[in-house]
């Protein structure tokens, strides 16, 4: 095997699982939550664990359908939607979110380490696919973190530590 094909295959795979390792912290967090602590946010500017699920999956369905063939930000998605209170119940938020990551995975395990190099189009804008999926980590990364932090202090003394413990 050449080293660009491996170098490829292996930025996919480390892509699975920095991509499964989010979504891990983010599950751990929500199994720890009431239903009402879904629709709380900390300040009015604050995005409640309502929004961020239902930002991530819009933005999930967007870039990562017919990911190499058509632009990331698709005609159809109402990005300012994903940002509008609908109290929508767990179990609906819940297989937003199921379904946003499938589509994520389902993509990325599709992906050859050739296509690593291949041009994307995100808003008319071309990345490599490289670039692209990095700027996805980024992106959910930044959310994710919002959802552990939002969740941790919610649960406060009864948060359940999803990480090596403190003084351990």
């Amino acid at each position: 095997m050449n080293q660009p094909i491996q170098l490829g295959d292996e930025f996919l795979k480390e892509s699975i699982s920095a991509f499964e390792s989010m979504k891990k912290l983010a599950d751990g967090t929500m199994s720890q939550l009431e239903d009402a602590h879904f629709y709380e946010t900390i300040d009015p500017e604050s995005n409640s664990l309502e929004l961020l699920i239902k930002h991530m999956h819009g933005n999930m369905i967007s870039r990562w359908t017919d990911f190499l063939t058509t632009d990331g930000e698709k005609p159809d998605r109402n990005r300012d939607g994903e940002f509008e209170v609908s109290r929508l119940p767990r179990a609906e938020l819940l297989r937003l979110w199921e379904e946003g990551w499938e589509r994520v995975f389902q993509t990325l395990r599709s992906l050859t380490p050739e296509d690593v190099l291949r041009t994307v189009y995100i808003r008319g804008e071309a990345h490599t696919v490289l670039k692209a999926i990095q700027r996805q980590v980024s992106h959910y990364g930044y959310h994710v973190g919002q959802i552990v932090f939002l969740g941790k202090h919610l649960k406060s003394d009864h948060w359940q530590t999803l990480s090596i413990p403190r003084k351990r």
